[in-house]
């Protein structure tokens, strides 16, 4: 029986629905603060919608998450890009590609938990194309941009120069969702800090 207030979703509306489900879904882990509270009953009465409807739409939690996870990368990419896109020198565009980074983990901590502190693996091909794409892509185009520059520190890489930007910026967000009641100093100040550290090991 369908729950009451929701009809079949016209023919060719599987999209919309589809975007519908995942919608409630960040909701409900906003609301929750909890993976294990994100059921696919929770969802489908969320959306007004049978469990059936959203197998159709996903074949179980697992790859529901991982479109969620998905989603939310999509945004991170779009936020990192709009943030490199108004800096013409390229030390402080890795800056404020770093600021970005920190402040989407920050303001979206419990997908942020899901994206990267959560078990939901990745299998080595999802690894490769995350290395190759989106988000990361975006930092690793933006440590290049120091290196054409000929401004990376002798003995460092792009590659090595990204992942140590993405291990420093990583261990900020974490710390600081796993520990709010830590006596953290100011966010802006904590930040800018562990930005230009990170830069000055890095570029000259």
């Amino acid at each position: 029986m369908r729950p009451a207030g929701r009809t079949r979703a016209p023919r060719g509306q599987g999209e919309a629905l589809r975007a519908e489900i995942l919608d409630a879904a960040e909701a409900l882990l906003v609301e929750t603060q909890s993976e294990e509270a994100v059921s696919i009953r929770a969802v489908a009465n969320r959306v007004g919608v049978t469990a059936p409807s959203i197998y159709r739409h996903f074949e179980d939690k697992a790859s529901l998450m991982f479109a969620v996870c998905h989603r939310q990368f999509g945004r991170l990419e779009v936020e990192l890009r709009a943030e490199v896109a108004g800096e013409s020198d390229p030390v402080e565009a890795v800056l404020a590609c770093g600021r970005a980074y920190i402040r989407f983990g920050l303001e979206h901590p419990e997908t942020y938990r899901i994206m990267f502190m959560g078990h939901w693996e990745l299998t080595p091909e999802e690894y490769r194309h995350e290395m190759h794409s989106g988000a990361f892509l975006a930092l690793v185009e933006t440590v290049q941009a120091v290196a054409d520059a000929g401004r990376l520190r002798p003995g460092v890489d792009v590659m090595g120069a990204a992942l140590s930007l993405w291990t420093h910026v990583h261990g900020l967000v974490s710390l600081r969702i796993a520990k709010p009641s830590f006596p953290w100093p100011d966010l802006d100040d904590h930040v800018e800090a562990e930005c230009r550290a990170i830069a000055a090991a890095l570029f000259t």
